[in-house]
């Protein structure tokens, strides 16, 4: 059935994030689980030959501890799909090295953290319709964003990743919207997948 595993794959990428050791553990692991999984976003046709994703080399300088500032608003993004459009409200704005972003929380059932970005290498080297940083929706929990308590959180931009859409357009995301796409190529995280 596929609800169940689609169910099966959301808990098996929280185990993931949330069990996965450093870096290139969590990348063999993520590896793996599109390789094998039925829910993956690899095209099923391309499972049989698929070797990995790409990732560009970790970076030390790309894990940054910024304050969190209070925000209010809602953004309403239509995604093309059988989700219509999904309202979020802005949980804060971050303050990074590589500008503002604004980190949002899905105002759905149980709701959940997400930070879209797209930045100065998406159409280039990554995605063109931008990356992820956390979708806690989807499981990916305290990896690329931790909340280091009163108004500071850690982020991981080694832990950007595709969205769904970037290997089957079977799939529709939400992409970043304008307040959170930065010029600064950010060479670090998920590549292309082809």
């Amino acid at each position: 059935m596929e609800s169940l595993e689609l169910a099966d794959f959301r808990a098996a990428v929280a185990r993931m994030y949330l069990g996965a050791g450093d870096l290139s553990d969590f990348r063999t692991r993520r590896d793996e689980l599109f390789a094998t999984h039925p829910q993956s976003p690899i095209p099923p046709g391309e499972r049989a030959t698929f070797d990995g994703l790409r990732y560009y080399p970790a970076d030390e300088a790309a894990i940054v501890d910024v304050p969190l500032r209070p925000a209010d608003g809602e953004l309403a993004i239509d995604t093309g799909g059988p989700d219509g459009v999904v309202r979020y409200t802005r949980a804060g704005i971050l303050r990074t090295p590589f500008g503002e972003l604004t980190l949002w929380w899905i105002a759905a059932y149980g709701g959940g953290l997400f930070l879209p970005l797209r930045d100065g290498t998406c159409g280039d080297q990554t995605y063109g319709g931008g990356r992820y940083l956390t979708d806690t929706v989807k499981g990916t929990h305290g990896r690329g964003v931790q909340w280091l308590g009163s108004d500071r959180v850690r982020l991981d931009f080694n832990y950007l990743y595709n969205p769904s859409c970037a290997y089957d357009p079977r799939w529709a995301c939400p992409l970043a919207p304008p307040e959170n796409r930065v010029t600064t190529r950010l060479e670090v995280g998920e590549l292309t997948y082809h």
